[in-house]
């Protein structure tokens, strides 16, 4: 792992983990001969599902949401030419994706095939990504205090705070704008992968810098100097530094910030 060097770090100490998120959500999922999934024209779990299908041999659908624009942009053009069949939902019909009604006349289309949720998280995911503490002990040999994550769906963050030793917590930081409803997905989800919601975790909802995929000058020159990704990452980031300032993550504080999986940009 490598140091965040950040003159605003004062004390706190970051070490980067670069882990692919969408590999460890996927891992307890596979072994359907047909996956359907949902995402936004520039998907990264599309990408990651595709891919998937592609090396171990199974059929994968990407419901994305709006309607078909030609030519794909290069997100959904690496799907498809992974084997993804893409179809798709205009956004009043997207908002009730996972709704029994949908559900049916989704499975109605495409036969017997294994529905995913949009960004994957599920108990399955949720048990892939409480995998990751043990490889951070591992690597630190217990040398950290809190490990971040940025939280789109709440999976990732759900799976690593389920997987932390007794001392340690999980901070994640949301990307959307107006994202109080987390919380209760994080809690959703760690009931139904183990049984019961641990206490251990807390999301920042202060650095989503205007919502999912928008920036500002400030977050792309932050981004530009750290040399990561603007849509998850550099937020991450960012409010870790932040905290660090403001006194919410005290002096000497050793953290370890997930890097997850690069999208592809937004907007072309």
């Amino acid at each position: 792992m490598e140091e965040l060097l950040d003159p605003g770090l004062g004390s706190v100490r970051v070490w980067l983990k670069r882990d692919d998120n969408k590999a460890r959500k996927l891992r307890y999922n596979l072994g359907h001969p047909r996956v359907l999934t949902f995402g936004g024209a520039y998907s990264n779990h599309l990408r990651a599902v595709a891919a998937a299908g592609l090396r171990h041999g199974f059929e994968t659908i990407g419901v994305v949401r709006g309607e078909e624009r030609l030519p794909l942009n290069p997100s959904l053009a690496y799907a498809a030419d992974r084997g993804m069949t893409l179809t798709y939902l205009d956004r009043a019909a997207y908002r009730l994706k996972h709704t029994p009604e949908v559900e049916a006349a989704l499975r109605e289309r495409w036969g017997e095939v294994l529905i995913l949720p949009e960004g994957g998280s599920n108990a399955a995911a949720v048990r892939g990504c409480a995998e990751l503490p043990a490889e951070i002990e591992a690597e630190t040999r217990g040398g950290y205090d809190v490990v971040c994550c940025p939280v789109g769906t709440g999976g990732t963050l759900a799976g690593i705070a389920a997987g932390l030793p007794t001392g340690r917590r999980a901070l994640g930081f949301a990307v959307l704008k107006g994202a109080g409803f987390l919380a209760g997905e994080v809690a959703r989800l760690q009931r139904e992968a183990y049984g019961r919601v641990r206490e251990n975790w807390s999301i920042d909802l202060d650095h989503h810098f205007g919502g999912y995929a928008r920036t500002t000058p400030e977050l792309r020159a932050f981004a530009a100097r750290h040399g990561v990704e603007e849509v998850y990452v550099a937020k991450m980031l960012r409010g870790v530094v932040d905290l660090a300032r403001r006194g919410g993550l005290a002096p000497g504080t050793r953290v370890v910030a997930v890097v997850t999986g690069e999208p592809f940009p937004p907007r072309s």
